[in-house]
């Protein structure tokens, strides 16, 4: 099986998972004495009109198909399609909440929903500044060095590292980066200082 569509099914497996520990109120990954950085509360209303919109987009193709009297089974095939645009939609939106950021002694753990996890050594963190960043391009995006993982095009904690890593983006490519943004909901809470 290709690399890209074995991540790919991983990421839809999370994301099931994510639903289940966002019922259940659970996060993954947090072991106790850890702090959980979360950065979902910026996304969420975005996320919550988005799936509104789905949800009203469902009813309204449904009761056009059987309005022009579209055969059962293509009506059928189009609703399970919408519904599972809307489960993945939510399976998103879980994930972002039960998968924070994660600060332990060893580590500061950067992620993205189910698909971005970077575990970046204490030791290797020089510095840790908050620095409000309003124009990032993509969610997940390595360039000239530096990674960003940003939520609504911004980014507002830069860590610069010691050392250059490997991250591996979401569909399998390594790159080597010597420094970090992310966002957090609550950048001044987040205290790192290098080992």
């Amino acid at each position: 099986m290709p690399m890209m569509v074995r991540r790919l099914l991983e990421f839809e497996a999370k994301g099931m998972a994510s639903l289940c520990l966002w019922v259940a109120r659970r996060r993954d990954g947090v072991p106790p004495g850890a702090t959980a950085v979360p950065y979902s509360k910026e996304q969420s209303t975005t996320l919550m009109i988005m799936l509104f919109a789905m949800v009203v987009e469902t009813v309204g193709i449904d009761l056009m198909l059987v309005a022009v009297d579209v055969p059962a089974p293509v009506r059928v095939a189009v609703l399970l399609l919408d519904l599972y645009g809307i489960v993945f939609a939510l399976a998103f939106a879980a994930a972002c909440v039960t998968r924070p950021h994660v600060v332990t002694d060893d580590e500061l753990r950067v992620r993205f929903g189910a698909y971005f996890d970077l575990r970046i050594p204490r030791e290797l963190i020089s510095s840790v500044r908050v620095s409000r960043n309003y124009n990032e391009t993509g969610m997940i995006r390595v360039a000239d060095g530096r990674l960003s993982v940003a939520v609504g095009s911004q980014t507002n904690v830069v860590v610069e590292l010691a050392e250059p890593i490997t991250v591996t983006r979401p569909l399998g490519r390594s790159e080597t980066v010597t420094s970090v943004r992310f966002f957090t909901d609550t950048p001044g809470a987040l205290r790192l200082q290098s080992a």
